[in-house]
């Protein structure tokens, strides 16, 4: 239970009809949740807009109605509220409801197209082996120290964000590493967050259903580093064009890392293999359990990040050396024939450009290469040629398949992707809809040495078809095919 008129100070209403000075139970965006005697707050999302279930909640007597239009209708007893963003204003309550939880923890938010997993993971993972408990939100999971707790957004929603950050502060945790999509930017959905740092790891092509177009998304990331305060640090890639864009207008210390020139934080890669590199980072060499410029990149990212957290550089440099691969992350498996294949999230056109690249460097130019790739239904339709193009012309051999396809028909997506394909790239594609199929006949079909990248769900366990989740895991499936 809390004081309404407290709650209020958290945000700046433009207009209050009704009496403030009464205690609200509750907190919800949601209609179906909203509580007698209960705040709810009608935010515009986008498939509805929480305006039009105001009349719902009113007959419910909430105690409290918190919206940018008010209703032609008030209705006495509940106070009505008018704000500017009903969006950013439930950020703000909902880090009020649960005390703030933001300011108890070390906050470090991970943002950029690809690389927010793995860095936002290896963050957490670091500050657990450095002896301290934390916390961690991403794509694959959440977890409270060593609780894993299910996830369903890259970012939830800001109450259920903020009641993840108070249990963490509650078990303890005196650190919580989080990913920052482009979508939770926009929605407002870290809103009231009180952020340590912030990096950015890069942007290409991604969300275009969404954003439409690639400004939109830059800006929608920028948003993030404009809300950093000034205790804050925000750590950039310099080598991508738009690391200093996302830091224009950011109160927070900038310092940044590169692979290519002169940063605060420097990485270099000296030797590259299927399982492991030999990277150096600030002239200090270290063995990792990483592949891959991306993955070095990700490295420099995390190195420089737990410096700023707080943590000696001597000490990071040895826990680098354990850290281990986040699952569907390059995660490679081999077969006793020798046949290795690895299953990867990419599922952008530069995500395949970094790890194809990666797996030629190190097979060389005589080294064979098969590529299974999909798209995903109801999104970006402009990046399917891309995805099929980038892939075929790094690959010996391709096979287009489904991914997820959600409501869409998996054959017009493969048509999509076919036509970023040439009559010759063609002749070497073989077009297997069964994802299933797809992967073990690429994997019985490959020759001793041969390199199977199974590209675009990484981690999932699930294929979603016709808006219904099956089980469905890409690393199992590679298992059964190589027979281990």
């Amino acid at each position: 239970m809390e004081k309404l008129s407290r709650l209020l100070e958290e945000i700046r209403p433009i207009e209050v009809i009704g009496d403030t000075d009464k205690n609200v139970v509750s907190l919800a965006s949601d209609s179906r949740k909203a509580a007698k005697e209960g705040i709810f707050v009608a935010v515009r999302g986008v498939t509805t807009d929480g305006h039009k279930y105001i009349p719902v909640v009113a007959s419910n007597h909430v105690g409290a109605i918190i919206c940018e239009e008010l209703p032609s209708s008030i209705q006495k007893g509940i106070t009505y509220v008018r704000v500017a963003d009903s969006a950013e204003a439930l950020g703000k309550l909902a880090s009020a409801w649960y005390g703030h939880p933001s300011s108890k923890l070390k906050l470090v938010g991970v943002t950029g197209t690809n690389g927010k997993t793995t860095t936002a993971t290896l963050l957490y993972e670091t500050a657990r082996l450095q002896g301290h408990k934390a916390g961690l939100l991403s794509t694959v999971c959440n977890y409270i120290e060593d609780r894993a707790i299910p996830t369903t957004h890259t970012t939830p929603d800001p109450l259920t964000l903020n009641a993840l950050l108070a249990e963490m502060v509650e078990a303890g945790c005196g650190y919580a590493f989080m990913e920052v999509s482009s979508h939770a930017a926009d929605q407002q959905r870290i809103a009231g967050l009180q952020f340590a740092g912030g990096i950015f790891s890069n942007l290409t092509r991604d969300h275009l259903d969404y954003h439409h177009t690639v400004e939109n998304y830059m800006r929608a990331k920028k948003k993030f580093f404009d809300m950093l305060p000034p205790s804050a640090f925000a750590l950039i890639n310099i080598d991508d064009k738009s690391g200093r864009f996302m830091v224009q207008n950011t109160k927070a210390k900038v310092y940044t890392y590169s692979l290519r020139t002169d940063a605060n934080f420097r990485g270099r890669i000296v030797e590259t293999r299927l399982d492991g590199t030999l990277l150096q980072l600030n002239g200090h060499d270290v063995e990792v359990q990483f592949t891959g410029k991306f993955n070095a990149y990700n490295l420099t990212a995390v190195y420089g990040a737990a410096i700023l957290t707080g943590f000696e550089p001597e000490s990071v440099l040895v826990d680098m050396s354990r850290l281990v691969p986040v699952a569907g992350r390059f995660q490679t498996f081999r077969s006793p024939q020798g046949v290795t294949a690895i299953v990867d999230y990419a599922h952008t056109p530069d995500a395949l450009v970094n790890v194809l690249d990666t797996i030629r460097e190190i097979v060389g130019p005589n080294g064979r290469i098969t590529t299974v790739v999909g798209a995903g239904g109801d999104r970006d339709h402009g990046k399917r040629p891309q995805m099929a193009q980038e892939s075929a012309c790094r690959s010996d051999r391709l096979i287009l398949t489904a991914d997820n396809p959600r409501t869409e028909d998996p054959a017009a997506i493969i048509a999509d992707m076919k036509t970023g394909l040439s009559e010759s790239e063609m002749r070497r594609t073989l077009i297997i809809a069964d994802r299933r199929e797809a992967i073990r006949t690429a994997i019985l079909t490959a020759t001793p040495g041969e390199v199977v990248l199974v590209a675009g769900k990484g981690h999932e366990t699930y294929q979603e078809i016709d808006g219904v989740r099956h089980h469905f895991d890409d690393r199992e499936e590679v298992k059964a095919a190589l027979g281990i």
